[in-house]
């Protein structure tokens, strides 16, 4: 009896732990269904049975089923969401509560170029700006201001963007907070700010110099016209007209400069000689007094022939070049003017024997204002715009401006004009 006992007991102990492996093998199964998300398949555990375990298949399935549709749906969403922000031309940034990139549209790698494969990366890696980590801060207090602009500064270029971020709920259910962002790319409008800037202050310096001197002339012969001899009269009227001239030259450059920046610039043109044009030009330049102590020569091949230009401001960058080439050599030099003809363009030259330009200053000698020798230029009664005329001229016509020079070696000003303008 005692032996029917034990294997009876054995028999149950046996049948039990096969039930339980058979249990745990089944739950196993069911786990690793749910981790993958994949519909747990019932007949695949036939050793676990019962209604309870039926229940639990059915709820588990549905559970995956209703997982798998949320995450399609996010997917969805996303996706949705990109395409739409792809085609804005604003820069548009999602970064989650740990300040993961969750999105980033086109126009961000527009404004960033280095920021490739943004997208799951932290923010600190692909932007390197403490001001705008700064400002996510402050987006995520509630704290931030709209519009805020922000410098970035990499590998020694400066971008400006104008930022505006807002904080919006987490997409895929968690409890943190996103953080959206707009950036506008205003670089170009801080460039023209700060030139607008410079360009009034140089104007002012500028206008301040002749107004000053005519000023204090005036004054003295208002109160001493009665005392002063002829001599010194005259000369307080010369220096007063002198710098009246410059005020006047100045204002006409400036005129002409705005004139040639406006949205119709007035460009005239017309089939032009431009080789019996150019001999005109010179044959002028040496009637004048101050140019005889000069040698001018004009080297034309007359197979350049005929251009669609404006034939008053081509003058108008002739006389330029060559006024300068007079002003700033000495006397006995020789400025020899030269006009070729190519496949596709033309290629005219000036070039003096003169004191030449230090290689240091021939990037800026296009800029408004700017001057080599500044006291001389301003003895000379320069004005510092007439290579801004040339190169703006130049460009209208659709070519470029090159110099080419060496200090103490003269100055080559190279003008290339296309044979056939664009439209």
């Amino acid at each position: 009896m005692h032996t029917f006992f034990t294997v009876a007991l054995a028999l149950v102990a046996a049948v039990a732990f096969y039930k339980l492996h058979a249990h745990r093998s089944a739950l196993r199964s069911l786990h690793q269904a749910m981790l993958r998300r994949q519909p747990f398949l019932r007949e695949e555990t036939p050793g676990a049975s019962g209604e309870l375990w039926d229940q639990l298949c059915v709820t588990s399935n549905d559970l995956i089923t209703e997982l798998n549709q949320l995450a399609q749906e996010q997917s969805s969403q996303l996706a949705h969401l990109e395409a739409t922000l792809g085609s804005l031309q604003e820069a548009v940034l999602i970064v989650d509560s740990h300040n993961h990139i969750l999105l980033a549209n086109n126009a961000l790698q527009a404004i960033f170029p280095r920021a490739t494969e943004a997208v799951n990366q932290r923010l600190e890696v692909v932007l390197h700006s403490v001001a705008f980590l700064n400002y996510l801060e402050a987006v995520r207090r509630d704290d931030a201001t709209p519009q805020h602009a922000i410098e970035f500064v990499d590998g020694g270029e400066t971008r400006w963007v104008e930022v505006t971020g807002t904080t919006i709920p987490a997409l895929d259910g968690g409890t943190g907070r996103w953080a959206l962002f707009v950036l506008h790319d205003i670089t170009r409008q801080k460039m023209l700010e700060q030139v607008r800037k410079e360009f009034v202050a140089n104007v002012s310096h500028e206008l301040r110099t002749p107004l000053s001197v005519i000023k204090g002339y005036i004054e003295t012969l208002v109160d001493g016209h009665e005392d002063m001899n002829s001599a010194d009269r005259n000369r307080f009227l010369n220096t007063i007209q002198r710098h009246t001239e410059r005020l006047n030259s100045l204002l006409e450059d400036l005129l002409t400069l705005s004139r040639l920046e406006s949205i119709n610039p007035g460009l005239r043109r017309e089939s032009t000689d431009v080789a019996r044009l150019i001999e005109g030009i010179v044959e002028d330049f040496q009637a004048r007094p101050y140019v005889t102590r000069h040698t001018l020569i004009s080297e034309l091949d007359p197979a350049i022939g005929e251009l669609l230009l404006d034939p008053l401001k081509l003058t108008q960058v002739i006389g330029n070049l060559l006024d300068n080439a007079v002003k700033y050599t000495a006397p006995g030099s020789r400025i020899h003017v030269r006009g070729r003809r190519l496949a596709e363009e033309v290629v005219l030259e000036v070039e003096d024997t003169g004191q030449g330009i230090p290689a240091e200053d021939l990037p800026h000698i296009f800029e408004r204002f700017y001057r080599v020798d500044k006291g001389r230029s301003r003895e000379k009664g320069g004005t510092g715009l007439g290579l801004s005329i040339v190169k703006h001229i130049i460009q209208l016509h659709g070519g470029r401006v090159l110099v080419e020079s060496r200090a103490g070696q003269g100055t080559c000003f190279k003008l290339h004009l296309p044979v056939r303008p664009a439209a």
